[in-house]
């Protein structure tokens, strides 16, 4: 149930906070089915709980957990390549001539299509969070790809979903550089991890260190090289830690021991429904205060339309 990644975004559209009822009757609606032998993906609704439950939402003091099933069929290119190869090697042997390029395509899409339902099947399940009182949503997926996925099959799912990624008045490539330059500039309550990724403007490449002293005089020199933070370990004590991304994507997150502490000392008798709602409340709590501090180390949110200085 802990999320270990995060997309955030800013709901704008107010109204498309249906009643919990509504919620979920139109949640069925795109409930997830299983793939057809001939469909290469699919996403729909499932419930949170798996089969331990029917609920395709949970909603405790305004904090609403939805999922997302996605399935693919995986054909590697290769194995397609090879196949259309023989069947190519073959036709031209029959008929004595060379295949044209329009009909080595045509014969290229009869072979994905026949080879597509003998196919593996890999499933994600993606979690969404719902912040009705922030009006904030956050998808956890590592992948800003698959964020937008959901969100699509929530815009389509309501009939409308107008979100924007939630964005601050600093950028955090800056902010995060400034507080690796400049030890003095560092909210108090923000703890430095030991995770870091540096790039240069204009350069693909980028340096990455684990386990690093973020104060050493390598760090310094590389910053005052012109390198930018794009990534960097951070931490709320009594909450979380986490790798903030020049996204404003928070990834790796880490609870704090208290607090997992405290969920597994929740009382449950059993019941996988409980244990699920208590560990989404916590952490939906935690990540809340959470969401709210970095946004504030950030010099606040930006608004709609608003251009942020690079």
């Amino acid at each position: 149930m802990w999320f270990k990644n995060l997309h955030l975004y800013r709901l704008h559209d107010v109204a498309a906070e249906f009643a919990l009822g509504a919620f979920e009757e139109s949640l069925a609606c795109q409930a997830f089915r299983p793939l057809g032998g001939s469909e290469a993906r699919r996403l729909g609704w499932t419930a949170p709980a798996g089969r331990a439950g029917t609920y395709l939402c949970h909603e405790l003091q305004g904090n609403r957990l939805i999922t997302a099933l996605r399935q693919e069929r995986i054909l590697p290119p290769a194995v397609v390549s090879e196949e259309v190869e023989e069947r190519v090697e073959a036709l031209e042997v029959a008929e004595g001539r060379k295949l044209r390029r329009q009909e080595k395509l045509t014969l290229k899409e009869q072979v994905y299509e026949e080879l597509l339902p003998q196919a593996f099947v890999r499933s994600q399940r993606i979690d969404l969070w719902w912040d009705a009182e922030r009006q904030l949503i956050g998808v956890a997926t590592s992948s800003r790809k698959r964020a937008e996925e959901v969100l699509d099959l929530l815009r389509e799912t309501l009939g409308s979903l107008k979100v924007t990624p939630l964005a601050t008045q600093t950028l955090p490539m800056r902010a995060m550089t400034t507080w690796l330059g400049d030890p003095t500039t560092r909210p108090a309550d923000l703890v430095m991890g030991d995770v870091v990724e540096l790039k240069a403007k204009g350069d693909d490449g980028a340096v990455r260190g684990r386990q690093v002293d973020l104060d050493s005089d390598e760090m310094q020199q590389l910053l005052e090289g012109g390198r930018q933070a794009s990534k960097l370990a951070l931490g709320i004590e009594g909450r979380m830690t986490f790798v903030l991304h020049d996204d404003l994507a928070i990834k790796s997150i880490r609870f704090d021991d208290a607090l997992i502490d405290e969920a597994s000392q929740a009382g449950d008798d059993g019941d996988p429904l409980v244990r699920l709602e208590t560990d989404f409340l916590l952490m939906a709590q935690a990540l809340g205060a959470s969401i709210d501090r970095l946004i504030e180390w950030l010099g606040g949110e930006a608004q709609q339309g608003q251009e942020v200085p690079s």
